[in-house]
């Protein structure tokens, strides 16, 4: 996943559907068709919030035990990975009293780790989506009087290759993407699933009886501080520029020990006080910077100049020769931002800063939260 500069603020961003909403309406479309013969184009569903929008049908098919529908998801103006992927269901009739089944077809994953929100074995298809998938099939089973028992198998062409885009390999789903969504509704720029992998990955850490968890904003930070500790894959949080997702979520559900990793400028950032590290939240904070290294007795024409950089790295060149421990300076101030967004825990916690070679340049020690 990656960050796309979002459109001026006073553009109108456009609202879109989940795959969850999308794989609903194929599936209603396909078990109407299936007692009726013919597919309704376009389908509306219900969503959790109450809203019941319609969908076109993008392809059909009407076999003797079975029928197919797909749509085509719109997620709108946000830089989804499935956006324009094509959502289908398969809608086979089962016997009366097995209830509605769901199936992963191809390039829909199956959960192979503990900690998700549906069991090993089964196909990544969460829980508000089947919950939206059983309302569908028991409304149209009411409407025509017939039994809702079916199986439901959901497919995206193309699903593993967008998966390797995701965190899903990483999380234990294998085969191809996770059917998700709580609302139905994807809000543009919202990053709600980058936050759903934040959290998704802290639980498969914690069913697997990890105790140490490392959040990094990036690759090479990433990869650093898994050399740093030694650490498995599944300890390894793509926190981003998600700070804030990532701690709010350990406060609730904490990890014994807690490493945050990142380049001098987003650590500033997080020294500063900012939990949300991107662009757009905030600029790094040379007279901040300078502060830092006044109070690291750098000579009055060294802060001065951090004070006039063009970066902070250039900042931190600046300070090396007379104030070697800027970037130290920084990760206790980085430490106590996060310390408190973990206030009560209990947990141990830990800044650990790269340069963008992956060499250390600076870590507080483990200390314990209050």
């Amino acid at each position: 996943m990656m960050f796309i500069e979002r459109p001026s603020q006073n553009t109108p961003l456009r609202r879109g559907w989940t795959t969850g909403a999308c794989a609903t309406a194929a599936a209603r479309a396909a078990f109407m068709a299936l007692i009726t013969g013919a597919f309704p184009d376009p389908i509306d569903v219900s969503l959790p919030g109450g809203q019941r929008p319609f969908f076109a049908l993008a392809k059909t098919e009407l076999g003797e035990d079975s029928a197919f529908a797909a749509v085509i998801k719109d997620a709108g103006d946000d830089p989804d990975v499935t956006h324009q992927a094509l959502i289908c269901a398969r809608v086979r009739r089962t016997s009366v009293g097995r209830g509605v089944n769901f199936r992963a077809g191809s390039g829909v994953g199956t959960v192979t780790k503990p900690g998700l929100p549906v069991a090993v074995g089964e196909p990544a298809i969460n829980p508000v989506p089947r919950n939206m998938m059983r309302l569908a099939i028991a409304e149209v089973a009411t409407l025509h009087g017939v039994a809702g028992d079916v199986e439901i198998e959901i497919s995206v062409p193309g699903g593993e290759m967008l998966a390797t885009k995701t965190l899903n390999a990483r999380l234990g789903i294998l085969g191809g993407i996770s059917i998700l969504g709580t609302t139905g509704i994807v809000i543009p720029y919202s990053c709600s699933a980058w936050i759903h992998g934040i959290h998704r990955g802290i639980d498969v850490a914690r069913a697997e009886g990890l105790t140490h968890v490392a959040g990094a904003t990036g690759t090479t930070s990433e990869a650093a501080v898994q050399k740093l500790h030694g650490l498995p894959e599944t300890a390894l949080i793509d926190m981003g520029d998600f700070a804030g997702g990532m701690l709010k979520y350990l406060r609730k559900h904490p990890v014994a020990k807690i490493t945050i990793a990142g380049g001098f400028a987003k650590m500033t950032k997080l020294a500063q006080g900012l939990l949300d590290l991107h662009s757009r939240a905030g600029e790094v904070d040379l007279d901040f910077l300078a502060g830092l290294a006044a109070g690291e007795h750098a000579p009055p024409h060294i802060v001065a100049q951090i004070r006039e950089a063009n970066t902070a790295k250039h900042a931190l060149e600046i300070a090396r020769v007379s104030t070697p421990h800027l970037a130290d300076a920084v990760a206790a101030q980085a430490w106590n931002t996060a310390a408190k967004a973990l206030e009560g825990t209990g947990v141990t916690l830990e800044i650990a800063i790269f340069d963008r070679e992956g060499e250390l340049l600076a870590h507080t020690p483990f200390q314990p939260v209050a």
